[in-house]
């Protein structure tokens, strides 16, 4: 059974903005990337798959339960750090663990007193007294203490210092060994990939890519750097060049498409040199907000 399946699923607001007609499916155990830039529907579909928005067309299933009709129970199984996590500012670190695992019933604390340590989380202080960083510690500690079998984490070291990122990090590795679903969205795309086995890639509330990271970033954009033993060819006109940059004989530009017409481009220049290489999550990203949208 996959941790969460959509069909068709859409939620649409007055202003006609929002996510359409959205297939995804994201297997248990799998740690699920989610990208987009601000605006592109990233919280909303999450908002919409917890059951906190109502679909407008569509279904979806999260643990196997209906997100209409089952909302309550598959948030049960579910942990959710919002981009924003809505936590009680005159309340300490504690006092809002404590109210959280309340509500879920949730009566061994040594999970959560475990995650605390590990985590370096200031409990004893007012959340509004903490700097964002800690705070941010705090929701993730809330969102990880009942043991989820699904977590939904949106921008989660969104304040956080280099090292506890990589804590961070860690931990995200560790449940995922113990059988855990993550589903992540977020801005850092070296993050994601060291942490994803696939990544989702919205744009304008449609999804335009699912794929695993490693043959997205084969396929879909190279780093090309070339030497001709003479004169270079006119590289200004072929077909998906980027971002060049000419020295002499030396080129080197990002290329997206089709590596074939590229490489008769080249074929017959007196080549010295070629480097193809693949580049990081984040010029692949940046491939699909350039092509052909103008509105991202």
């Amino acid at each position: 059974m996959n941790a969460m399946e959509l069909k068709q699923l859409s939620h649409l607001y007055k202003n006609g903005r929002g996510v359409r007609e959205v297939d995804l499916a994201v297997e248990t155990g799998e740690v699920f990337g989610f990208l987009g830039p601000n605006g592109a529907g990233k919280t909303t579909l999450i908002r919409t798959v917890l059951g906190l928005l109502r679909p407008t067309a569509g279904e979806g299933r999260v643990l196997g339960l209906d997100i209409a009709r089952q909302n309550r129970e598959l948030r049960r199984g579910v942990g959710y750090l919002p981009s924003d996590p809505a936590l009680y500012d005159f309340l300490t670190g504690q006092q809002n663990l404590d109210f959280a695992l309340a509500v879920r019933g949730v009566r061994d604390r040594s999970r959560a007193r475990a995650l605390a340590e590990r985590l370096d989380v200031d409990l004893k202080r007012r959340l509004k007294t903490l700097s964002r960083g800690n705070k941010q510690k705090v929701s993730i500690l809330i969102a990880l203490a009942h043991d989820p079998e699904l977590l939904i984490l949106d921008e989660p070291t969104s304040g956080l210092d280099p090292l506890m990122q990589e804590a961070f990090q860690d931990l995200v590795r560790e449940e995922q060994g113990r059988g855990k679903t993550v589903f992540m969205s977020s801005h850092v795309l070296g993050e994601v990939e060291v942490l994803a086995d696939r990544v989702g890639i919205i744009r304008d509330g449609r999804m335009v890519t699912v794929d695993h990271v490693d043959h997205l970033k084969k396929t879909r954009v190279k780093y090309v750097s070339c030497e001709f033993k003479s004169d270079r060819p006119d590289l200004e006109k072929v077909a998906g060049i980027r971002n060049l940059s000419l020295d002499g004989r030396k080129a080197q530009f990002t290329f997206v498409g089709d590596l074939d017409p590229l490489l008769g481009a080249l074929a017959g220049h007196g080549l010295a040199d070629l480097t193809v290489a693949d580049p990081p999550l984040e010029e692949v990203f940046r491939s699909f907000y350039e092509e052909g949208s103008g509105q991202a």
